[in-house]
């Protein structure tokens, strides 16, 4: 009885050998020219093509040649998985117009890559590469030899011939042994027509020419290659990278199964309701598992920047010197604005902010109080872990009809950490200290925060005092705490400055000495000061008051922060912006590092709230600047004088 060994389909690259087992002693199998129901080949082949194709069953002592193929009545596929490489490797050996049948791939390829739609029928023959023996079909033949001998390249590629290749030739049977006797053959003309160069066996270029970009991977692989942690969760990380084949079909086939966004389990969107609110820990929205995949290190970038504007109508053309300075490494992830003496046109101020911070930012509040401005810009993706936002504001001068003086302050809790910021402006004047402190202790005890959001820990709060209800509180503005000091010495200690050692001018400093006195600001810190008073100069230029009245340079315009928890919140960068001289005032920006805490999804969610109109007028006018400027460099590229002398 005949039988045949399975057919081998290795990315579309192996070998079918087949074996006949003699059913007695003595007895000899031959191939029966009924099974094909063809002609033999005709005497189109040489002399020694006719000698290859006649196959005998026998040998001369009786015994069956270990390769005498038989068509097969049902083919059957190996379970063999392929390599890449060998893959790779199939695909570049493939012809543009030949059809692939690869069942291990994951898509179909595009253009010379098309799955082929012809399923493998009994009676066809699948030899090296591509090359089938059809019946029915008339072709040219030429040798299999050259397939796997004739050419350099193919021998550079060893590691993808099969079992049967890689045996001596003594002991490999004639190439010309696989095929049938009464067949018409018909091979695909795989043979290269000129010398190809030769391809590297690790093959890594292949593979680069459709890596993904390093940006596209999981924001937490990238942060365990770098800390060594745990594996995420997420499955498109880089092992399935490195897996994946050269084609592009292979590249969009993953994409449309794993994605840079973590896979959700069925029962996963069955059992969450995060609006609804989980006390659970595990699996919460803003709980530690979504807390490390955004925040590996639990730290928060937040910048902050108090500003006197002087209620000046013009606006500087360029904030980026404010929000981006050019000394910055990266962007943060809270950029919140205080204005005290705002321009009169407020939503033109916040519109010209979200131009400058750009697509990547959103406004998630803003809030007013007269010519007071604070505004809360965060980066897009984290607006769906912040809380509903609440404002609340102090008046501390009752009589003026102008609310220039007094404090507005935006609550919200972000994962399991409250944040309370606070923008104000105290009464003005060098002796005034005692109503400076007034004005504190009456916002710290009017400012009615929080309204509707609980208290993270209730334990550490106190009624009399604000700052005490949230876990990271930041309080910037205009203070107008001076310098108490004649101003001739004032200008002599900064002369004589070296470097950036303010200590000399911050003893005669009256908010220094009244945080010493536990007299205001109890419980904050203040970054050291490495920079010049940010008050009084002249518009436009860095001379301190040329006026009749000579103020004294000073610091009014800081910032302050308190935290619960000791080391909350380090200090990166506190310094002044020196480039905006549209006021009298200097600029003032911190960058702090904040520790965050997970949280319970018992809180009232902001559900991606943002001022939407804001962001598409300053997306709008970014990029109405970009083609006036690119406009403006194609009319001065084109614009040539020529002078003739």
């Amino acid at each position: 009885m005949a039988g045949h060994e399975r057919m081998g389909d290795n990315g579309g690259d192996s070998l079918l050998r087949q074996y006949t087992e003699s059913p007695g002693k003595g007895d000899s199998v031959s191939v029966d020219s009924r099974a094909l129901k063809t002609p033999l080949v005709t005497a189109k082949f040489s002399r020694e093509h006719k000698d290859a194709l006649k196959l005998s069953a026998t040998s001369t002592e009786g015994a069956i040649s270990p390769y005498q193929p038989r068509p097969p009545s049902q083919p059957r596929l190996s379970s063999k998985s392929c390599s890449v490489e060998e893959n790779l490797i199939t695909r570049r050996l493939k012809n543009s117009q030949e059809s692939l049948s690869d069942p291990t791939e994951t898509g179909s390829s595009t253009d010379s890559l098309k799955e082929d739609q012809t399923a493998l029928v009994p009676g066809t023959l699948v030899l090296r590469g591509a090359a089938t023996i059809r019946n029915n079909k008339d072709s040219n033949v030429r040798p299999v030899s050259a397939i796997t001998r004739g050419s350099p390249v193919f021998r550079d590629r060893g590691r993808s011939l099969s079992e049967y290749e890689r045996r001596p030739t003594s002991q490999q049977s004639d190439p010309t042994d696989h095929l049938v006797r009464s067949a018409k053959v018909r091979l695909t003309p795989v043979q290269p027509t000129g010398t190809l160069p030769a391809i590297e066996k690790s093959f890594a270029t292949l593979r680069a020419a459709n890596r993904i970009d390093r940006d596209c991977l999981d924001y937490a692989v990238l942060a365990r290659e770098k800390h060594g942690e745990r594996l995420h969760r997420n499955l498109s990380d880089s092992r399935l990278l490195e897996n994946m084949g050269s084609d592009s079909a292979s590249v969009n086939s993953m994409r449309s199964t794993y994605s840079v966004l973590s896979p959700i389990r069925p029962q996963d969107v069955r059992n969450r309701s995060f609006l609804e609110g989980s006390v659970l820990g595990s699996g919460a929205l803003l709980g530690a598992e979504e807390l490390d995949r955004y925040f590996p290190d639990r730290r928060l970038g937040i910048y902050i920047a108090t500003w006197n504007m002087q209620g000046e109508k013009g606006l500087p053309s360029n904030l980026d010197d404010l929000l981006l300075p050019t000394d910055s490494e990266f962007a943060q992830d809270f950029y919140i604005i205080g204005v005290q003496e705002g321009c009169p046109d407020r939503r033109e101020w916040e519109t010209r902010l979200q131009e400058t911070l750009g697509p990547y930012y959103v406004m998630l509040y803003a809030a007013s109080h007269g010519v007071l401005y604070l505004s809360v810009f965060v980066r897009r993706d984290l607006i769906w872990f912040c809380s509903e936002v609440e404002h609340a504001t102090v008046t501390t001068r009752i009589i003026s009809q102008i609310k220039t003086k007094g404090a507005v302050g935006l609550a919200f809790t972000f994962f399991g950490t409250s944040f309370l910021f606070i923008t104000s402006h105290f009464t003005s004047g060098d002796a005034k200290v005692y109503e400076r402190i007034l004005d504190y202790n009456k916002i710290v005890e009017a400012l009615a925060l929080p309204k509707g959001l609980p208290d993270t820990n209730p334990y550490r709060s106190t009624p009399s005092d604000v700052t005490t209800r949230f876990d990271q509180v930041f309080w910037f503005g205009d203070f107008n705490f001076r310098i108490s000091k004649a101003r001739v010495d004032v200008e002599s200690i900064i002369s004589r400055t070296v470097g950036e050692n303010m200590g000399p001018l911050l003893e005669h400093d009256q908010l220094s000495k009244e945080i010493k006195e536990g007299s205001i600001f109890k419980g904050f810190q203040e970054a050291p000061i490495h920079f010049r008073p940010t008050y009084k100069f002249d518009v436009g230029c860095d001379i301190y008051d040329t006026t009749s009245k000579q103020r004294t340079p000073s610091y009014t315009d800081r910032i302050l922060f308190r935290n619960r928890q000791a080391d909350d919140i380090k200090v990166v960068k506190y310094t002044s912006c020196s480039g905006i001289k549209t006021s009298d005032h200097r600029p003032v920006i911190g960058v702090f590092q904040v520790k965050l805490r997970p949280g319970r999804d018992n809180i009232p969610l902001g559900a991606g709230q943002f001022d939407r109109g804001l962001y598409l007028e300053g997306i709008r006018r970014r990029i109405t600047r970009e083609l006036k400027r690119r406009e403006a460099m194609k009319n001065q590229g084109s614009s040539t004088i020529c002078t003739i002398s």
